[in-house]
């Protein structure tokens, strides 16, 4: 590879259709502001580089950002990019992210409003996420051990695995098909509305009105902190430790809890035969 070291760019297109390039220790700001520094750009790496210009890594193909930090002026960084690896890198900048795919992401902390939209195969491990709709319309993703804050979280998403992780959220896995979220704690007022395929295993559910109008949903060996008017409209096979607050209308299949505060089954608009179980006592019918 060739070698770009200790160098600042500021003007638009800097580097524009980089090939076999390692780019170190460099700066992309400047009175200029140019935009797209390094568009276009085929087999290289960035490292220990700071950025502070729109637009640089649009149309990347087989990239690295590694030690890297990209400031709030860094808007929409990296779009239309694939087979690339970013690691140890804090990012700032809005809408990173978009319509790439094959994208590793590692011991990173991130925040970027509507990080990681219209994404496939994305791998993200170990890092820390700030994100109003992060992950919008992603399919193919694979997550362990992150911190993640942000409302709207996971909606419209296919193809989803979380684990070991920390999700503060609200309205999450929205429309959301084959999701399977282990060993997790999840935050948030209104989880999962309207998804199908989702499970839950080993999992520690807070929030009003969690997983109602789901299909084919599984709680397996979950912890419901706080949960009201749960399951309504859905179809479900949940197993609880401990206690749920309340449980309305479930539409179909087996809840089974130690102890439910509430259960609610009145004023429904569809028909509803969830059963209900409480751990030593009788099944309550439907």
């Amino acid at each position: 590879m060739k070698r770009i070291e200790n160098q600042t760019f500021d003007e638009e297109r800097s580097l524009y259709n980089l090939k076999n390039t390692q780019v170190v220790n460099c700066t992309f700001a400047g009175i200029v502001d140019g935009e797209s520094v390094i568009k276009e750009g085929r087999n290289y790496e960035v490292i220990d580089c700071s950025f502070s210009l729109r637009y640089p890594m649009w149309h990347a193909r087989k990239f690295s950002l590694v030690n890297s930090s990209l400031d709030e002026k860094t808007r929409a960084p990296l779009w239309y990019s694939d087979n690339g690896r970013i690691e140890n890198c804090k990012i700032d900048g809005i809408k990173c992210l978009r319509e790439c795919k094959k994208v590793s992401i590692s011991n990173s902390q991130i925040k970027s409003p509507e990080f990681g939209w219209r994404c496939k195969n994305i791998d993200i491990k170990n890092s820390k996420i700030d994100s109003m709709y992060f992950l919008f319309e992603t399919n193919n993703v694979v997550i362990d051990n992150i911190e993640m804050m942000g409302k709207y979280s996971f909606q419209y998403m296919k193809n989803l695995s979380i684990k070991n992780s920390k999700l503060d959220t609200k309205d999450a896995f929205w429309h959301s098909k084959n999701i399977t979220v282990e060993n997790s704690i999840v935050k948030g007022e209104y989880l999962g509305w309207f998804s199908e395929d989702l499970t839950l295993i080993n999992c520690k559910i807070t929030g009003t009105q969690p997983l109602c109008y789901c299909k084919n949903l599984k709680l397996i060996n979950c912890e419901m902190v706080d949960c009201d008017l749960s399951f309504e409209y859905s179809d479900v096979v949940a197993d609880i430790k401990g206690h749920i607050t309340s449980v309305k209308n479930p539409k179909s299949g087996t809840i089974t809890a130690d102890s439910i505060g509430e259960i609610i089954r009145e004023d429904a608009a569809k028909k509803c035969n969830g059963e209900i179980i409480i751990r030593e006592q009788t099944k309550i019918p439907a």
